[in-house]
């Protein structure tokens, strides 16, 4: 097991080594000279979204809860990646084109020409405040896989975890994350498969899943959840499926993937990467999602143990090791599983370490502070700066009882607020001004702090998704402030109406 995950790792340092060859410029570290091909560009984008909880926190929910919670999350994310790539793109990959932005934070202000930087400023610190614990959170999850299953301490599991992360992203930049990032997906995909077919021969077949299953009440139902220490079912009403839904509008807003979209080759290529991404998306989701079914039979039928609470999310790691006990070919499978968990965090990881990266040396350091660098200073601050960023993420991890899902469900809210509604009427509003998208961005990321640890609690009825209410939050004060403050200088209009035309 551990050669299938060393042969991966090294391989991953190959590429990281060989990539660095090709980083002549920051642009080409932190968007790989906009070059990218189309399945290269569909992969990666999905790789890099999906992280830990594919393999580790969907399946967790779906183990305890059954397929309600973590079916409608699964529809609204296939929902939003569709919608993503339809709608964003294309728009986004030829404005950022013609603005010359190489950051979400650059885009920002040269759409809106914020030359006091503040847009810039604060777009950069809200990357750096969500992404440094997303970041955690995919090293966290390296740390319960192997210390779960090889009985390393968690810490050093992290450390070792998170170094190897470093080092090809810190080489290689966005080439390297992105090439990675397509292997990473492909990796997933097979372990996907192998823990799907031996998990239901494990647990005595097909019929032995589905029929334990319906053994627990409400553990089926798309309208009820099962609670475990009751034995009994749970509703889940339509403000809550429309919550879980809200998942899907956090794309709009993902640095980590937009970024894909505005290094694409060509933007008329696009439609094969959509078709691509959305499909991977739908059948990975769905098959995560039927893993946690087949585990809690496994567990019934005794090849695992029974999980509670977080360590449900150990579920593929257990069932790998159940794997494992077979013969060293099985082994060898049952690393190249692990492999997918670690392949998936490290997708994910990657990418938030050159997005946050890149506010911090080239948004700050370079916008905001106006310090001018050469470009080979230019290239070793962003290095340095992504260590930097690596080593503040271990500490945030440092504690193993934190829960992957529930760290990744925070910074997805965090993004998809204070981002997506600006980036939208960025796109496909032209009287959207500086000021609305200050504004606009600003409320939804004190609506998500402000509704996650205040007003869920107030009540029952509020306790939903804090994504949905700082959304509609942030989009309409970005509307009302935009059209109460002087419309865009003509300079911009025109902007905007050049690249709509191209799209049109």
């Amino acid at each position: 097991m551990l050669a299938a995950i060393g042969v991966y790792m090294a391989f991953t340092l190959v590429i990281g080594i060989k990539s660095s060859k090709q980083n002549n410029t920051v642009d080409d570290f932190y968007l790989g000279g906009r070059r990218l091909g189309p399945i290269v560009t569909a992969m990666s984008a999905e790789a890099s979204d999906m992280s830990g909880w594919l393999l580790m926190g969907l399946p967790g929910v779906a183990y305890l809860s059954g397929i309600c919670d973590a079916g409608w999350t699964a529809i609204g994310l296939a929902l939003g990646t569709y919608i993503n790539w339809l709608l964003v793109a294309k728009r986004l990959r030829r404005y950022s084109a013609k603005c010359e932005a190489i950051t979400v934070p650059d885009f920002f202000s040269a759409r809106y020409r914020d030359k006091s930087n503040i847009l810039v400023g604060v777009s950069a610190v809200i990357i750096v405040v969500f992404f440094v614990p997303y970041t955690a959170s995919g090293f966290s999850a390296c740390g319960k896989l192997f210390s779960s299953l090889f009985g390393i301490d968690y810490h050093v599991a992290m450390i070792i975890s998170a170094v190897v992360i470093i080092g090809y992203t810190s080489l290689g930049g966005f080439l390297a994350a992105s090439k990675t990032d397509l292997i990473q997906s492909i990796v997933m995909s097979v372990a996907l498969i192998i823990v799907l077919t031996f998990g239901i021969s494990a647990a005595g077949g097909f019929g032995e899943v589905i029929d334990n299953a319906k053994s627990l009440p409400g553990y089926l139902g798309m309208n009820t959840t099962y609670d475990a220490a009751n034995n009994a079912e749970k509703s889940y009403g339509f403000l809550s499926i429309v919550s879980t839904m809200a998942w899907g509008l956090g794309y709009f807003g993902m640095p980590h993937i937009l970024l894909r979209f505005m290094a694409i080759e060509d933007s008329k290529k696009l439609k094969l990467s959509r078709r691509i991404a959305s499909v991977w998306v739908v059948i990975s989701l769905a098959v995560a999602t039927f893993i946690g079914v087949i585990g809690l039979a496994m567990s019934k039928a005794g090849a695992i143990d029974k999980l509670e609470g977080s360590a449900s999310e150990t579920v593929i790691v257990k069932i790998a090791h159940y794997l494992s006990t077979y013969n060293y070919v099985f082994a060898f499978i049952a690393g190249i599983i692990l492999a997918g968990i670690f392949a998936s965090t490290m997708s994910t990881a990657d990418s938030q370490l050159l997005a946050a990266s890149s506010s911090v040396s080239e948004n700050i350091i370079g916008r905001v502070f106006g310090v001018k660098l050469s470009a080979k200073a230019q290239m070793i601050a962003a290095r340095v700066t992504l260590v930097v960023i690596a080593v503040v993420g271990v500490f945030l991890a440092w504690d193993p009882d934190s829960s992957v899902f529930k760290i990744v469900s925070f910074a997805w809210a965090g993004f998809g607020a204070t981002f997506g509604p600006v980036m939208l009427l960025a796109l496909f509003w032209k009287r959207s001004n500086r000021w609305g998208a200050m504004a606009g961005m600003l409320t939804g990321g004190a609506m998500v702090f402000l509704w996650k640890f205040v007003i869920s609690g107030l009540s029952d009825v509020l306790a939903i998704y804090e994504l949905l209410p700082a959304f509609i939050c942030a989009i309409v004060v970005n509307v009302i402030v935009s059209l109460l403050t002087p419309a865009p200088e003509k300079e911009i209009v025109d902007e905007f109406e050049a690249v709509k035309a191209m799209n049109d």
